[in-house]
């Protein structure tokens, strides 16, 4: 055991520009990780916020704003709560007990609450279950800003979920591959220490332990690192709008230097999961590759060739072929069940992770095909064709980086950018009317608007139903007051019934639900909590997710009217029509808009918080491969002395050298991105497919075939389909470029000196 831990520090001192790739790819995935966990635990205990709209009162009585089911979870019974958007006002009956506690404070602009002058003991024991009392910072459940503040948190939350699940995937696999990396530059000092009498255990313990130091190390670092980012990645998730201005990280800013020095701040949770995930992949990647440099023989330390033979082994082969086998069998199978489970953003961030693994493990047997396509003119053309083929462990290092980043971004930005265009198409196939009204509490005077063919006034809700016993599930929903007026203003995609049948004691849905059949009779949760019994009307087509329900305003409670859809007779004038709708709509923050104007505001191609995040996503991981590709290059070339050294003996100028490892690095570059936009092809493939699928007139049994053709059809013909962020990928794939090229040829300058020397 000595003789293992002294050998290994001998290693890691006088071949510490191998270990140094390995050290900077385990400590930036640890700060990315730790970083990640910093803003997941501040938004799981977001700081509390005043109160405002009864921050003179000490007690305020609410109504409940949740819904309780019971649902069956296995053979027992439990509860399924959801948040309702609209809960009931506070009874008379209990605003008359209250006020003989004390004074009661009304908000005449938002009476769902009142403030009580009283104790809280006293209006507890009034109020009972009937509703909520509220003292302390949770008054501010009151105010109009605490949903739309726990919304922001939600969505932050889940973007650093996302960003924690995409960070922690490149930092193994940046990590693995380094490590193996590492282990085939320095399989000649291998072969020799077989050839001295090391066993392959003790080639095994050796690089283990190596890992153990570097992992360490390195992790430790990691932590520091990202408790110094944590912060910078708050303000850009600020500064990019998709965390909400008062969002802070414990310990941030000026507490943060106090907290360096409290053990309770390190051993957080953050800071515990990077570290002994930083340690753990180190291990796990060292031990992949040392059961490989364990079989290494003592012939190899003779060997002078630098032809990789054998770079793929069988196990390797077999798991590669695996994860391609259950990637794209998982997506036939979501075809065939649920294809709309594809267009979910939880799906097209994870789900594209197991082909990029796949085509990561299969980089060595598939870069030689990719090589055989590359014709250079000239000698130095002709050495880095041969150079790139003969050293395949170093191309595929190269290409392997390149491939998981252009994969990354073509996949997720382009299935979010291919989502919100077939969503806006769907929604503009769907409108029928030409001016939009939009507002909050709107109402409509009784005179006409000139030139009006129809007019639909509706309000945003939702309705709650427990589906197959076992969840209460929420359908967003729009309550309409005249269901002729909605059938003339709007062309839904009706598969069954008619939605002018619409009336106060039924219902419209859509495919998705589990009980669609028109006529069948529905247990249904309203928006303020009722319950209640309706009779299917019509049945929508499931289209990309955003065919929701329909009620009638007696379904929708205190739901207020938020937009008026106007349909003009031909030869009305849109002008005319938008300044009498003007004059005759009341309400908040009123707005008389065209429909395309409407659908250019509210249907986006992709929102802007969902791409800015993406993007600073994609950034993090593009900025920590491509500090990993330039540590794979400057590796790479520390053992390359002799090579090049031979070259400029034989006659090539600096010029020549330079131009040729330039060369290698372009191609090695060029063939991951070819890779990449394979992958991404595979990815962007399935979700086309499932969006023929899901287009109106695709019928349920048009089969995966029909589906697929009408994916692409679509996209190249009559709408968006799918999206390819050329703009992204190309960005990514320069960046990748001009770092290998950059490490590639400076990291051999010192070669080059050798070689005018010799």
């Amino acid at each position: 055991m000595l003789t293992t831990l002294t050998s290994a520090w001998a290693n890691l001192r006088t071949a510490r520009h191998l270990f140094a790739g390995a050290f900077v790819a385990v400590a930036l995935g640890v700060a990315l990780v730790a970083s990640m966990g910093l803003g997941l635990a501040a938004a799981a205990d977001p700081p509390p916020g005043k109160p405002q709209r009864f921050a003179a009162q000490a007690v305020v009585v609410m109504p409940h704003d949740t819904l309780t089911v019971e649902v069956d979870r296995g053979p027992n019974r439990a509860r399924d709560t959801k948040k309702i958007p609209y809960p009931q006002p506070v009874d008379k009956e209990l605003l008359g007990e209250l006020a003989d506690l004390g004074t009661v404070h009304r908000d005449h602009l938002a009476p769902d609450a009142v403030g009580v002058d009283a104790s809280a003991a006293a209006v507890r024991e009034v109020v009972g279950d009937r509703a909520q009392v509220l003292t302390g910072a949770a008054r501010r459940l009151a105010d109009p800003g605490a949903e739309r503040d726990a919304q922001a948190v939600v969505a932050v939350r889940a973007m650093l979920g996302t960003a924690g699940g995409v960070s922690a995937f490149v930092a193994v696999f940046v990590t693995a591959s380094t490590f193996a990396f590492v282990v085939a530059l320095r399989r000649r000092e291998f072969g020799l220490l077989r050839l001295a009498g090391a066993t392959p255990g003790r080639v095994r313990r050796q690089l283990v332990t190596e890992a153990v130091a570097v992992g360490v190390a390195a992790s430790a670092t990691g932590c520091a690192l990202g408790s110094w980012g944590a912060p910078l990645l708050a303000r850009a998730l600020i500064d990019n709008g998709i965390a909400p201005t008062w969002f802070t990280l414990s310990g941030s800013g000026t507490a943060l230097w106090t907290s360096w020095t409290s053990w309770s701040y390190w051993a957080s949770w953050p800071f515990q999961l990077a570290f002994w995930t930083g340690l753990f992949v180190a291990i796990a990647g060292a031990w992949a590759a040392s059961r490989r440099a364990g079989r290494i023989g003592p012939v190899e330390a003779l060997r002078d060739a630098d032809v990789d033979t054998d770079v793929t082994p069988w196990s390797r082969r077999i798991v590669g072929a695996a994860l391609l086998s259950l990637g794209l069998g998982l997506t036939v199978h979501t075809l065939w069940t649920d294809p709309s489970a594809l267009l979910k953003r939880k799906t097209y961030t994870t789900q594209p992770m197991i082909l990029i693994t796949a085509a990561a493990a299969l980089t060595p047997l598939l870069v030689r095909p990719v090589l055989r396509l590359v014709r250079l003119p000239g000698a130095v053309g002709l050495l880095v064709r041969e150079n790139a083929a003969a050293s395949v462990r170093r191309t595929a290092a190269v290409a392997a980086p390149v491939l998981m980043t252009v994969a990354l971004a073509g996949s997720l930005l382009g299935s979010a950018e291919s989502v919100s265009a077939a969503k806006a198409q769907e929604a503009s196939e769907q409108m029928d009317a030409q001016l939009i009204a939009t507002g909050h509490e709107l109402s409509l005077a009784r005179r006409p608007v000139p030139g009006a063919a129809a007019v639909s006034p509706s309000a945003s809700t939702a309705v709650f139903v427990r589906e197959e016993g076992t969840a209460l599930v929420r359908s967003e929903a729009r309550a309409v007051s005249d269901p002729a007026a909605l059938a003339a203003t709007s062309r839904l995609p009706v598969v069954a019934g008619d939605i002018r049948r619409l009336d106060d004691r039924s219902i419209v849905v859509n495919e998705e639900w589990e009980h669609h059949r028109v006529g069948d009779r529905l247990t249904v949760w309203l928006g303020d909590g009722r319950r209640t019994t309706l009779r299917i009307a019509a049945v929508l087509a499931r289209g990309t997710g955003d065919n929701g329900a329909y009620v009638t305003m007696a379904n929708a409670g205190a739901a207020p009217v938020d937009r008026i859809d106007v349909r003009l007779t031909p030869g009305a004038s849109p002008a005319t029509a938008a300044g009498a709708l003007r004059a005759a709509a009341s309400g908040h923050d009123v707005r008389v808009r065209t429909a395309a104007a409407w659908l250019d505001a509210t249907h986006p191609r992709v929102k802007p918080q969902t791409r800015q995040g993406m993007l600073l996503l994609l950034g993090i991981a593009l900025t920590y491969t491509a500090i990993s590709l330039a540590g794979t290059q400057l590796m790479a070339a520390s053992v390359r002395d002799g090579e090049l050294r031979a070259l400029r003996r034989a006659g090539a100028t600096r010029a020549q050298v330079s131009w040729m490892l330039a060369g290698e690095a372009l191609v090695a570059v060029a063939a991951g991105a070819a890779l990449g936009l394979a992958v991404t092809a595979l990815n962007l493939g399935g979700l086309a497919a499932a969006l023929g699928l899901l287009a109106p007139g695709s019928g349920a049994g048009a089969g995966l075939g029909t589906g697929i053709g009408s994916g692409i059809g679509n996209g190249i013909g009559n709408g968006p389909g799918v999206v390819v962020p050329w703009g992204v990928v190309g960005s990514a794939v320069g960046v990748c470029a001009v770092v290998a090229v950059g490490a590639g040829v400076l990291g051999a300058g010192w070669g080059r000196r050798n070689g005018a020397r010799g």
